[in-house]
């Protein structure tokens, strides 16, 4: 499956018993199967697996919200160029598709809220993450919403994870 080229971070208060690596590559290649946008090697995502301090910082500096949250998105491209850089004659070029970074903390108490492991909502996480990176944005309204949750949620069950949503 071809899915973007993903620069990963993780910090250490990640812990070592998931292979993050590989849960981001495997979300990325799933949510490409269901949004042929991200269906781009060329196309280059920087994803963190941070805390909440970091995200907290971040969170207040782009948003102007004091408060950390589950995952930050950074897109570089407008929904046009991700779709014009993803035109077969515009392959070839890497381009950075943008930033994400996620805060381990917010994670962990979400994923105890839902009552599901750590490495199944971070694979979310991931997933919504790259969504909004290429213009997807379910602030924009219901329709909106609804056609991200449903992109989220057929790339999970592709990961043979349930709905999140309806859970």
């Amino acid at each position: 499956m071809t899915a973007p080229t993903l620069e990963i971070d993780v910090s250490p208060e990640w812990g070592d018993e998931t292979d993050w690596d590989r849960l981001a590559h495997r979300a990325a290649e799933a949510i490409a199967a269901e949004a042929p946008e991200l269906a781009n090697p060329d196309m280059l995502v920087s994803l963190v697996f941070a805390d909440d301090e970091e995200v907290h910082v971040l969170n207040r500096q782009w948003r102007a919200k004091d408060k950390p949250t589950n995952v930050l998105s950074f897109p570089m491209l407008s929904r046009e160029e991700v779709l014009r850089a993803g035109a077969e004659e515009n392959r070839g070029a890497p381009v950075m598709l943008g930033d994400i970074v996620m805060a381990r903390e917010t994670c962990m108490r979400e994923a105890a809220e839902k009552s599901v492991a750590l490495a199944v909502h971070a694979t979310h996480l991931v997933i919504h993450g790259l969504l909004h990176l290429v213009g997807h944005d379910h602030e924009l309204g219901t329709a909106e919403a609804e056609e991200m949750e449903g992109l989220e949620v057929r790339a999970l069950a592709r990961l043979g994870i349930g709905d999140p949503y309806h859970s």
